[in-house]
């Protein structure tokens, strides 16, 4: 139940301030990727994802957490994790965690 709270508001707060991190978004469609964190140089040969669905603002499932994405993947040693955020017109929202490493 906490992490459903936890993702509902989340993805509420991403809905309001269109993306945190980004400094654009678009009323009728958002599509924006980003980094979050570094913690190698190295190449990865896994990639796993995680997301948060949002729906007309009011709704919000998922688990879009870095542990779920590595252990989707397979992955025991991260190198670097991006997000993606979609949006359109505000009534369907998607948030994904993307987890690269081995």
């Amino acid at each position: 139940m906490k992490k459903f709270l936890f993702a509902a508001l989340a993805v509420a707060a991403l809905s309001l301030t269109g993306c945190v991190k980004s400094p654009v978004s678009g009323f009728a469609y958002t599509d924006i990727k980003d980094g979050m964190a570094i913690t190698g140089n190295a190449g990865s040969s896994k990639v796993g994802t995680a997301e948060v669905k949002g729906y007309v603002g009011l709704v919000a499932l998922g688990d879009a957490s870095i542990q779920t994405a590595a252990r989707e993947a397979g992955i025991t040693r991260i190198h670097h994790v991006d997000y993606q955020m979609k949006s359109y017109v505000g009534l369907y929202t998607i948030y994904t965690i993307i987890v690269y490493g081995d």
